[in-house]
């Protein structure tokens, strides 16, 4: 079984992404079979990590994913895997569930990542709260991170309490860090020295106690803290093959590029077969039975997009022969009138759907989303910036996991024919036959 280390922080920007993908590099490296797995819904960390690892990076939530998911995904990797590591999200016992939650419920050791930078012997105190805050937490010890100095690293050591573990100091090293914009860090093809970035974590962990694990201590630390059964794993599910005989184009690029690992091997397990291709490359859209767009960066990339007038037409013939499409988030963007970016520059789009989008400076929406469609229940998310102003009358909305001001209300679903867009990323394995009848006739 491998060694499972949940990497987590007291809040967003400790620099959690950058040791995860360090700590995957220096065992990948070392000849050490990795697999990570990011809490939450997110798609951008999980590119960083794939490349770290040279494995996808799967996605764990005990509500937009289930705990069933959850459960029989880290059973294949610990089978797989010598380590596995759990990037966690926001702070460590933020949102219902947590990373906390996820830990406690698998047993999954916590290693907490602090930026120490502005701090000394607060360094202790933070610490001290993260591991004692829910005692029956399989606490593993302290990692400082963007450290000024080997004296400031120092401080830091002595200011922990005798129980906790110090893990080490990572320097301050603008060289190492990695690059972010607004929907957080950049695609992991778009950073043209990613793996020199990785190398120099690597480089830099590889100096700390982190370097060594040993598989006695972790099973000794879980079975200490363990406070109810261990949890029961599962095999992957056996599902009918409902989308068997079928192709699915799936639209790939640096436009179209927020793609769930697990939504592809559930598409593929249902017996589809996948078939991907660029809009932004000018690539033509493949024959297929249905289509999926994706959410992505449409935005930065309008300007091509509008220019792909062939690419629109393939998709008014698709829409006009019925065939099923399902566009997500940045994919719906694309197939209204008009899509205005951050510059403020307007760019024609599909005009398949009426109505305009335009980006906005502030978050507009954020959080999970659960969506009941006719064709069954399913969960996901909400992330974007900008705002649609359409005529059309949805045909449901999407529900917030957590209510908003006393409203639960969320992202509308539109549907015309057999073209369902929203701003929702679906997570499919939460309901495969409800996936599956999307893309059906």
């Amino acid at each position: 079984m491998a060694i499972s280390l949940l990497i987590a922080a007291p809040a967003s920007g400790q620099g959690k992404t950058s040791i995860v993908a360090g700590l995957a590099r220096l065992y990948a490296r070392q000849g050490k079979r990795v697999r990570v797995f990011k809490c939450g819904p997110d798609f951008l960390d999980p590119m960083i990590h794939a490349v770290a690892s040279g494995h996808p990076c799967e996605n764990l939530d005990l509500w937009m994913c289930g705990e069933e998911d959850a459960a029989w995904r880290l059973a294949r990797a610990a089978q797989e895997a010598d380590v596995v590591l759990v990037e966690g999200v926001m702070g460590l016992f933020d949102g219902t569930p947590s990373a906390a939650d996820l830990a406690r419920r698998f047993d999954l050791p916590v290693l907490a990542v602090i930026d120490a930078g502005a701090m000394a012997q607060t360094f202790g105190a933070i610490a001290h709260g993260l591991a004692t805050y829910q005692p029956e937490l399989p606490f593993y010890g302290v990692l400082a991170n963007r450290v000024a100095s080997p004296g400031h690293a120092e401080m830091l050591a002595e200011s922990l309490p005798a129980n906790l573990r110090w893990c080490g100091a990572i320097p301050r090293d603008e060289a190492a860090s990695l690059p972010e914009r607004h929907l957080g860090l950049h695609q992991a093809g778009e950073i043209s020295d990613l793996m020199a970035r990785l190398e120099r974590l690597a480089d830099h962990l590889e100096k700390t106690p982190l370097a060594e694990l040993s598989a006695a201590e972790f099973a000794l630390l879980c079975t200490t803290f363990r406070s109810s059964p261990s949890p029961t794993f599962h095999e992957l599910p056996a599902l009918p093959a409902l989308l068997a005989g079928r192709t699915l184009a799936i639209a790939r690029d640096a436009a179209f590029c927020f793609l769930y690992p697990a939504n592809l091997e559930l598409l593929e397990t249902l017996g589809a077969r996948l078939v991907f291709f660029s809009p932004l490359a000018g690539e033509a859209l493949p024959a297929c039975d249905a289509l999926w767009l994706p959410g992505g960066y449409p935005e930065l990339h309008a300007a091509i997009l509008s220019a792909r007038r062939e690419f629109f037409a393939g998709l008014a013939a698709h829409v006009a022969a019925g065939k099923p499409l399902l566009a997500e988030c940045g994919g719906m963007m694309t197939l209204f009138d008009t899509l205005t970016d951050g510059d403020g520059a307007t760019h024609a789009m599909a005009c398949l759907l009426p109505g305009r989008v335009a980006m906005q400076p502030r978050l507009a929406a954020l959080g999970g989303q659960e969506a009941a469609l006719p064709e069954g229940v399913l969960r996901g998310h909400t992330f974007h910036y900008s705002q649609t102003v359409t005529p059309l009358v949805p045909l449901v909305h999407a529900h917030r996991q957590r209510p908003l001001g006393g409203i639960s209300q969320g992202e509308a679903v539109y549907r015309q024919g057999r073209l369902t867009a929203s701003y929702v990323h679906f997570y499919f394995p939460s309901n495969p036959a409800a996936t599956a009848a999307l893309f059906l006739p």
